[in-house]
């Protein structure tokens, strides 16, 4: 069973958007019918929030808090943030199908005490369609998105709720979908600017030249999360790639003077070695994901 998740920055819960939903006993029920099944993140407006789903993940297992056993952890995999966050009414009409059931003067009232709630299949698949619609044009793989545009259409019976989720999971999980996903957040995070050199290079297209670098690689299990990403233009790429540059938890450049030509480390000079950081502290590179890389850059020391 799918769900919505209500969270916001300013919870008194211990959430961590990427990783786990810490919640009460109240909704231990629900959340664990959701167990190997997705959910999508919304933001109430509680705290200021825009009422929009920003994200969905799959819900891994349910943990009993030890320090505190009348709260529970949902542990997530295959976070992905959405490129366009999604209304949670669109042109009258809600996203979610309780809401749209009731009269819309009592939508308050019925969403007090229910920060966790059951989301059908169906407005599920809608919602990572519209959450996804940069990443679906920006990608080359057509048939995937056809999936899961016939999957989202109603009218067509023999798309069932297991073939729907198939197809969504499928699109969900794709390296090339979340990976162009993970460029378009990073790069417009960084304006699409090389956090090293500062160079912003377009083509007549207006395509900028700048990749989006994860700091925590997939390979060894850092997620495709902004946090977890820097803009970066090839060579500095490569070079980040192989732990010939990294960075401090203050953002200065770390560079392998043994390794690293001197005309290569000169490009770095206009950035006085701090690297060029995104307007919203929350988009910044978190210290976690960088000590894992500045580990193994220290190793070729």
């Amino acid at each position: 069973m799918k769900a919505v998740l209500d969270t916001k920055p300013t919870s008194a819960y211990d959430d961590s958007i990427y990783s786990h939903y810490h919640f009460p006993r109240r909704y231990l029920p629900i959340l664990k019918k959701c167990e190997g099944d997705w959910v999508v993140l919304r933001r109430p407006r509680a705290d200021g929030g825009n009422l929009a789903y920003f994200a969905t993940a799959r819900i891994r297992e349910i943990e009993t808090d030890v320090v505190n056993p009348g709260m529970s952890y949902a542990r997530f995999d295959d976070f992905v943030q959405f490129d366009t966050p999604v209304p949670w009414n669109i042109d009258g009409q809600y996203q979610e199908e309780a809401l749209r059931r009731i009269p819309k003067q009592q939508v308050g009232i019925f969403l007090r005490g229910r920060s966790a709630r059951e989301l059908n299949d169906f407005d599920f698949s809608e919602i990572i369609q519209l959450g996804m619609s940069k990443t679906i044009l920006s990608t080359n793989v057509e048939k995937l998105v056809l999936e899961l545009r016939n999957a989202n259409d109603g009218s067509k019976a023999q798309h069932t709720p297991s073939e729907r989720d198939r197809v969504v999971g499928k699109f969900l999980t794709n390296r090339v979908i979340r990976n162009a996903s993970f460029r378009s957040l990073v790069t417009e995070a960084y304006q699409g600017r090389c956090a090293f050199t500062g160079f912003r290079i377009k083509d007549k297209d207006g395509n900028t030249e700048a990749q989006a670098a994860h700091i925590w690689s997939v390979a060894n299990g850092g997620p495709d999360v902004v946090q977890n990403g820097i803009a970066m233009s090839a060579t500095v790429h490569w070079l980040f790639d192989r732990y010939l540059v990294s960075l401090s938890d203050e953002y200065r450049i770390l560079k392998n003077s043994n390794l690293l030509p001197p005309e290569i480390a000169l490009l770095f000079n206009d950035q006085k070695d701090r690297i060029l950081l995104p307007k919203e502290p929350n988009n910044w590179p978190h210290s976690n994901y960088l000590a894992k890389h500045r580990a193994k850059f220290e190793r070729l020391l």
